[in-house]
């Protein structure tokens, strides 16, 4: 299988941990989307869904899924989302569709996260894929100094040649040459820098399962 076939496995594998009757958060991405149109075909067992992006939201009330505001509802029984990169132990690279604050803000949400990927993003240390930071535009070339004093390049992701502008109004810095052996400690340092509104290192908020497809069939990892 192809990775666009992978990706429509584990889309319509993670129908399983949907909980009828309730309001579900899901992620942003084509592995993501993958699951949202499979959910359609369910969507009369559910109350609805959170979404973590404005085009998750779109895609989801085009098929006719009610959409919910996190402010609106308590805690949500499960988050779907797919993941840059993901380590042995479910900690994950995340904001490659520049959504990690609002992916991270749903996931803290759930009760359980769910990631849906395929084999390639499987990894032994994080820190291949160049890392998203949601920044505050001013802070952004200060930041990427305090990047480069861990060895790290960060580099404005552009749009047709200009800044890429998130769901929030901010900018993204996608850092690469980093190996983030300790992604707990990581996570909570990049977030205390003055200008960081999020850093796309998913490790307090963690995966519980991982969908992983591979050549074999769908592998459940669980953590």
């Amino acid at each position: 299988m192809n990775q666009d076939e992978l990706k429509t496995l584990v889309g319509q594998a993670a129908l399983h941990y949907v909980p009828p009757g309730e309001i579900i958060g899901v992620g942003t991405g084509s592995t993501v989307n993958k699951f949202i149109d499979a959910l359609a075909g369910m969507k009369d067992r559910i109350r609805g869904a959170v979404s973590s992006s404005q085009a998750s939201t779109a895609r989801l009330q085009a098929l006719g899924i009610p959409v919910f505001d996190c402010n609106e509802v308590g805690e949500l029984a499960v988050y779907i989302d797919g993941a840059d990169e993901i380590d042995p132990h479910g900690h994950m690279v995340k904001g490659g569709g520049a959504a990690l604050t609002r992916e991270k803000i749903v996931a803290a949400q759930s009760r359980q996260f769910v990631c849906i990927a395929d084999d390639s993003k499987r990894v032994q240390t994080l820190g291949k894929f160049p890392l998203p930071v949601e920044v505050i535009p001013m802070a952004s070339a200060r930041v990427a100094r305090q990047f480069a004093a861990l060895g790290g390049q960060g580099r404005l992701r552009l749009v047709n040649g200009v800044p890429l502008v998130t769901d929030n109004g901010q900018h993204i810095l996608d850092v690469t040459g980093l190996q983030i052996a300790d992604p707990l400690a990581f996570e909570a340092l990049v977030n205390l820098w003055p200008g960081v509104v999020e850093v796309g290192v998913f490790a307090h908020q963690k995966a519980a399962v991982c969908l992983l497809g591979t050549a074999q069939g769908v592998q459940t990892l669980v953590y």
